[in-house]
């Protein structure tokens, strides 16, 4: 069976439950799949995921918003010249740093879903933040995304996994956990040969 589509996706997880009367049920397992999927590579920083925003800051003004479905931030830098890398600091360090100054950004930290900036702002600057994007969720009208056409294994898997204890099935959860594990470590293996250099900070959210 081709597991390429959302469509494709539903008719495997009925057939691997062996079920024809989950029809209403199984939108919710694949749901519940996509955000532990999310929450699982958060840490990983997959490079199918990576997206760059530009922005520009307001003078006094010492938040920004963040990019859109941001998951988690690579790098964030002021397109100076020359070229300023922020750090990242803990909102609690941030504060105590750089409570009430201004001057150009030196360090930033993320808070819900803005970017606060230290010192705030002292002019208009252009922020280039490098990061990784949560997917868009498979629906009716959006039939893929990257883990649809790279991990359909994951995404199967984890629908079990949320499958199982609605169907009171408890001693199928490990199987199906098992196999989402064992495909979770092969995607962060190949994120590892492909993806960001060792020891690269990276900011999850």
């Amino acid at each position: 069976m081709a597991l390429t589509t959302y469509s494709e996706l539903k008719t495997a997880v009925a057939s691997w439950l062996n079920r024809s009367d989950l029809t209403a049920q199984i939108p919710d397992f694949i749901s519940l799949a996509e955000v532990r999927i999310n929450r699982d590579v958060a840490k990983m920083n997959l490079v199918g995921l990576e997206k760059r925003a530009t922005a520009s800051t307001t003078s006094g003004d010492d938040y920004l918003a963040t990019p859109s479905r941001m998951l988690s931030v690579k790098s964030l830098k002021l397109n100076t010249n020359p070229v300023r890398v922020l750090k990242y600091m803990t909102p609690d360090s941030l504060s105590r740093l750089y409570t009430g100054s201004t001057g150009v950004p030196k360090a930033y930290t993320v808070i819900g879903d803005e970017i606060k900036f230290g010192p705030a702002p002292d002019g208009v600057y252009t922020v280039e933040i490098n990061y990784c994007a949560k997917e868009t969720p498979l629906s009716s009208s959006n039939s893929s995304n990257w883990f649809m056409a790279n991990t359909p294994d994951l995404l199967l898997y984890g629908a079990l996994v949320e499958a199982e204890p609605f169907l009171k099935n408890d001693e199928r959860i490990q199987v199906w956990s098992g196999m989402y594990s064992t495909g979770l470590d092969s995607l962060d293996t190949m994120n590892k040969s492909i993806g960001f250099p060792a020891g690269l900070e990276i900011q999850v959210l």
